[in-house]
């Protein structure tokens, strides 16, 4: 797996002194994903240069730019790591509470008059409390990114960094739940036991196949918002994507074979989503033959990645295998979508050098884009569930906000969140 390594190198303040830095990292096939200006002092610069690397990978690399004329390798930096120190959030008050007379109104006594407006009609809540903002993330840490079953506490940094992008791009308020239980069944008693607190309900990073019953019972029992984002937010992104791609190289989604490589809960979702907007032919491999019966009951058809890379016009692949397809399987004028993160299953420069149309990995075309905007639409149109038309309303918001060659918007453009926001909401209502 690869993993950020952000390396401080000290370089001679001289023409060429970066450059050789730069070379050594190029010959050892690594990749740099930024590059900055620390400082610059008595004629050496400090640079922060960060790369993705192997866990097992050659670390000579730090004693061969170390071994460089006018270059010194420093050591690592933290800056991931002091960008979590402390957790990446908290809650704050809405209003100050500055006189006494606030703080009896927004608790003792006044607080009480409140309770009782509630108490006498439910649906108060919105008004006078937060719930109509509040999104619980639940995890129980079995399908953390790439890592596979870290457990939930291992996975904290992730829900924290939801519950960040949900304040950040739709003000919303994301409180992770961490669950230590794994039987489908009581997890699904654990969430009924604390879903008065939150207006919506974000299953995160649960394994298949519990993921799908999870689901599945929730909304069932539930009459508010639930989503398992790593199906549907995933999906959400991916179809957007499709979108502009197919129409860039003048064919339609309905009409292309579409092959989904991985049926694990991302590629189900996809699979599910597809079908639901009218894709007809979609087929599926997977290394555990147990997926494909979810797999036909959603209308795809089993295949194997040679298969799939042989008939279908539209590869996506969401196995976390990286590597997994070999360039040569790629057709000229194919849309490749490699989506497992950190690795994917083939990086797309080499697909596009194989003759691919379009290709993109999970760092381009990521549910950062989906899942903000999905949960403040459902919230403001007090949705009791998510529909297949809410979910295409998204998925169309997000690909009409792409620019030039570009699949899908900026992530960190509010706009784009906004306007999947409103097609949410407006789809919602519609319903």
């Amino acid at each position: 797996m690869k993993i950020p390594e952000i390396l401080m190198v000290e370089t001679v303040h001289q023409p060429g002194s970066l450059a050789r830095v730069l070379q050594v990292i190029a010959d050892a096939g690594l990749v740099i994903e930024h590059l900055s200006a620390v400082r610059r002092e008595q004629g050496r610069t400090l640079w922060e240069i960060t790369l993705e690397m192997d866990e097992q990978a050659d670390h000579d690399l730090y004693a061969r730019i170390d071994a460089l004329p006018n270059a010194t390798f420093v050591g690592k930096s933290d800056r991931v790591f002091n960008r979590h120190r402390g957790g990446k959030i908290r809650m704050t008050a809405t209003l100050p509470i500055n006189t006494l007379q606030v703080l009896r109104d927004v608790y003792t006594p006044g607080v009480a008059r409140v309770c009782l407006a509630i108490r006498a009609d439910a649906n108060r809540a919105y008004e006078y409390t937060n719930i109509g903002r509040t999104v619980a993330i639940v995890t129980n840490g079995t399908a953390i990114l790439g890592l596979g079953d870290i457990g939930p506490l291992a996975g904290l940094p992730v829900m924290e960094g939801k519950s960040a992008l949900f304040a950040s791009l739709v003000d919303l308020t994301g409180v992770p739940i961490l669950l230590t239980e794994k039987d489908p069944d009581r997890v699904v008693d654990i969430v009924m036991g604390i879903e008065q607190s939150f207006g919506a309900i974000q299953l995160e990073d649960f394994a298949a196949p519990h993921c799908f019953a999870i689901e599945e019972k929730l909304r069932t029992r539930l009459r508010k918002p639930v989503l398992h984002d790593d199906q549907h937010g995933t999906a959400v992104v991916a179809l957007a994507a499709l979108h502009n791609a197919a129409r860039r190289v003048g064919r339609t989604l309905e009409r292309s074979v579409i092959g989904q490589i991985g049926l694990g809960a991302a590629g189900l979702g996809i699979v599910r989503l597809l079908r639901a907007h009218g894709v007809g032919a979609v087929l599926g491999a997977d290394r555990n033959p147990a997926a494909f019966a979810r797999l036909k009951e959603l209308g795809g058809v089993p295949s194997t990645i040679e298969g799939i890379m042989a008939e279908a016009d539209i590869v996506i692949a969401t196995t976390g295998v990286r590597g997994l397809i070999p360039a040569e399987l790629v057709r000229p004028g194919q849309i490749i979508l490699a989506l497992s993160n950190p690795d994917p299953e083939i990086e797309p420069i080499l697909a596009l050098q194989h003759g691919a149309a379009f290709a993109a990995d999970g760092k381009g075309i990521n549910n950062v884009l989906g899942f903000p905007g999905l949960f403040a639409g459902a919230l403001e149109a007090r949705a009791t569930a998510f529909s297949d038309a809410m979910l295409m309303a998204a998925a169309h918001a997000i690909a009409a906000r792409a620019h030039g060659t570009d699949l899908v918007p900026d992530p960190l453009d509010r706009d784009v969140h906004a306007a999947v926001t409103r097609a949410v909401r407006e789809a919602a209502g519609a319903a």
